[in-house]
């Protein structure tokens, strides 16, 4: 799942991003209003995390923007400002929940879990053939047994699953799991998916895992067409 982080406290932002990456979350960060409103508009991410106080554009006016623009997109305001007013100016802008700083890591993941849940017709559970993924506690299985993978191994995972039987290609899995600024050219996706072909395959009767020659990799049965 891919998160939306707007703070300009680069401490803050910080702990958040490392959290939620530990947590294999997938998160783009912006420091300002009017750097939100622009990857809020042109990408899709599952949750939004917004500080109320940004430069260029504060979050009160990004969040109304947002959400005149029609996006649904769940959104978490954070805010210095311990202030029912403030509360409740946030959540009339269009904000789904509020927390206040500072905040324990976990009120933080707890909050965005319930929010995620919330979502009509979110998908909590993806899976292919025998191999299933629980999104909510980040368990990853192949029939009975539990396979252990590591953050970005279970980005790339999902990444895959969501598009199962669609040939994805390296530069969309790098701009997926690390990020739009990260090097195109660098053979990261192949030694993530060479180490998760050896959890997801490796001593199964069917591959799942395939790579397409000149193209990229798709996930698919081995049979199917």
């Amino acid at each position: 799942m891919r998160i939306l982080l707007v703070e300009d406290e680069q401490n803050v932002a910080a702990f958040i991003r490392k959290g939620l990456e530990e947590e294999f979350y997938a998160v783009d960060m912006a420091e300002d209003g009017k750097e939100g409103l622009s990857l809020a508009t042109s990408r899709e991410y599952d949750l939004i995390i917004l500080d109320l106080m940004l430069p260029e554009m504060g979050g009160i006016e990004l969040c109304k923007r947002l959400r005149a623009a029609g996006l649904k997109t769940p959104i978490l305001m954070l805010t210095a400002l311990d202030s029912v007013g403030k509360k409740v100016e946030g959540l009339e802008s269009g904000a789904d929940d509020y927390l206040t700083k500072p905040f324990a890591f976990s009120e933080l993941l707890a909050r965005i879990k319930a929010l995620l849940r919330r979502i009509p017709d979110s998908i909590n559970e993806l899976g292919l053939g025998d191999l299933r993924v629980d999104l909510l506690s980040r368990r990853v299985y192949r029939g009975d047994k539990e396979i252990v993978l590591t953050q970005k191994g279970f980005a790339i995972l999902e990444y895959l699953l969501r598009n199962k039987g669609r040939v994805l290609t390296r530069t969309q899995i790098i701009e997926n799991v690390w990020g739009y600024n990260h090097d195109p050219h660098t053979n990261v996706v192949d030694v993530h998916i060479k180490f998760l072909r050896e959890k997801i395959d490796t001593g199964y009767p069917k591959r799942i895992i395939h790579t397409v020659r000149g193209a990229g990799y798709v996930l698919k049965l081995e049979d199917d067409q």
